[in-house]
């Protein structure tokens, strides 16, 4: 097996997850878990929970073979020199040479991996991997061949999942492969398109940058907004296991004109010295202590408060904390004690109750905001 292990844990192409790192260390090196605390500056219970994982993942037939070569690497490696034991020093010299080509093949196999229905089929006696699509029409599609080496990198660092054991076992993309993907895909943006911005790899994975045209003073104008700021946009991109959108465009058009409702309510009236025309010679002040609360705010509120009546105690919570507040769908869950995975179908019912509340109040195009 070729070395697929890197030494920088927080680039995109790879690294070996601190857990694994102090498996390898504990059983290979034969380091206490007291003496791996002392060295990572954390409490021995946290490093025994790291180790524990690791070991339960070792039902993992890639995982298995991924970890024993390690082992068994570092150790021959270290008896050929002569030297005591050093702590993953003897992984970490193979983890350079295959670091790019980790990044370069995960570039390519997780792509096909995100696809919907896609799974990787490792055979016991194959060396090499297949991304399999599963069709509408029941057959499969093979999209891409892997190495087997590579296809343990992506175990170990827990890109892939074992989904079902056996002769042909198969694996399927896990969150952590998803976000990795995201990130190799925005550092490639980055660097052919020479943007000068900061790079933020680990907050770029949660963004889903589009674009769209407003017009303005001066014409029309081309916007970069973030698609994923709303918990209900997200869930919105996301499909069912028959191919379909989970939440209907007209859904999140409704989640989003009550959080526009929501943001206009905040806005209160001007309480300071009004500058802005204090050269005009009219209205030099532009307060008046008898001006009263500005109607679009007031409006805003009422229409706000309309719908949460209309949705009632619970459908009303959920939409006001998700839509407008922007909790996620499990913090939501958290806070008002519900079973898991029932938010966002409670959150499915508040805004097709919140459609019809909408369209029989003001109809398809309104109410305008403001």
């Amino acid at each position: 097996m070729q070395g697929h292990v890197t030494s920088d844990s927080g680039r995109a192409g790879g690294g070996l997850p601190p857990g694994v790192r102090l498996y390898l260390d504990h059983t290979g090196e034969g380091l206490s878990l007291r003496a791996l605390a002392r060295r990572e500056g954390c409490h021995p219970s946290k490093v025994m929970r790291q180790v524990r994982r690791c070991e339960n993942r070792r039902d993992d037939p890639l995982m298995d073979e991924a970890l024993d070569a390690l082992i068994l690497r570092a150790a021959a490696e270290q008896a050929t020199e002569g030297k005591e034991p050093t702590g993953m020093s003897a992984h970490l010299r193979h983890a350079v040479a295959e670091e790019a080509m980790i990044a370069r093949e995960a570039r390519r196999v997780l792509r096909r991996l995100a696809e919907p229905g896609a799974v990787l089929a490792v055979a016991a006696d194959m060396e090499k991997a297949a991304v399999l699509r599963e069709l509408p029409d029941g057959r499969s599609l093979r999209t891409a061949i892997v190495d087997r080496a590579v296809a343990q990198g992506f175990a170990l660092r827990d890109w892939i999942a074992c989904r079902k054991p056996g002769r042909v076992a198969s694996y399927e993309l896990t969150g952590a492969g998803r976000g990795a993907l995201k990130r190799m895909v925005e550092e490639d943006a980055r660097a052919a398109g020479g943007l000068a911005e900061v790079a933020a790899p680990f907050a770029d994975q949660h963004r889903e940058w589009a674009e769209r045209e407003e017009d303005g003073a001066d014409g029309p104008r081309r916007l970069r907004y973030n698609l994923a700021e709303s918990p209900v946009a997200v869930l919105g991109r996301r499909r069912d296991k028959d191919g379909k959108p989970f939440l209907e465009a007209e859904l999140v058009q409704a989640a989003e004109r009550l959080r526009e409702d929501f943001e206009l309510a905040q806005m209160g009236p001007r309480v300071a010295q009004n500058w802005d025309r204090f050269m005009t010679g009219t209205d030099r002040g532009g307060f008046r202590a008898d001006g009263g609360q500005a109607e679009g705010p007031a409006r805003a509120r009422d229409r706000v408060a309309a719908a949460l009546r209309d949705l009632g105690p619970g459908l009303g919570d959920v939409a006001l904390r998700v839509c407008c507040f922007l909790e996620g769908i499990e913090m939501a869950e958290r806070r008002m004690g519900w079973a898991a995975r029932s938010g966002k179908v409670v959150l499915r019912i508040a805004l097709l109750r919140l459609r019809r509340h909408y369209d029989e109040t003001y109809g398809r195009s309104g109410p305008l905001i403001g």
